[in-house]
């Protein structure tokens, strides 16, 4: 699991982790049932507190993302996390707004971003297909 912080962009460090971990369990990166480092181990690794890390482990608990299990660690729900589609959403959502503004600051109507979209969908299964 890769998490980087960046701890002058003025987000929390605890947030930077929760929503690092959302990302990662929205894109698959972290699946159902797999355990997530240890609080003292990803501390050393992102040279923070443990309690930084703990409260970011709390937030995900609450939110149903993670579960803990007595004595055996963290790990990813079992059930999906309940905002693993919706954090999908939000990514691409946020992607699509960026590429719309770039066509409109450069004058390309929507049909033809549409008609790119569709070209290089097309070229990724083409892609996909001969692997």
């Amino acid at each position: 699991m890769q998490i980087h912080i960046s701890p002058h962009d003025g987000v929390p460090i605890y947030q930077q982790v929760v929503n690092q971990v959302k990302y990662l369990v929205a894109s698959g990166r972290l699946a159902a049932g797999e355990e997530l480092p240890a609080i003292r181990v990803l501390a050393e690794q992102l040279l923070v507190n443990p309690n930084t890390v703990a409260r970011a482990y709390r937030e995900l608990e609450m939110a149903g993302i993670v579960e803990k299990r007595r004595t055996a660690g963290t790990y990813v729900s079992d059930q999906g996390s309940p905002l693993a589609r919706r954090e999908r959403v939000k990514i691409l959502t946020g992607r699509i707004d960026a590429m719309l503004a770039e066509a409109q600051h450069m004058d390309v109507a929507l049909e033809e971003v549409v008609k790119l979209v569709q070209q290089r969908h097309a070229a990724m299964q083409t892609t996909r297909n001969e692997e």
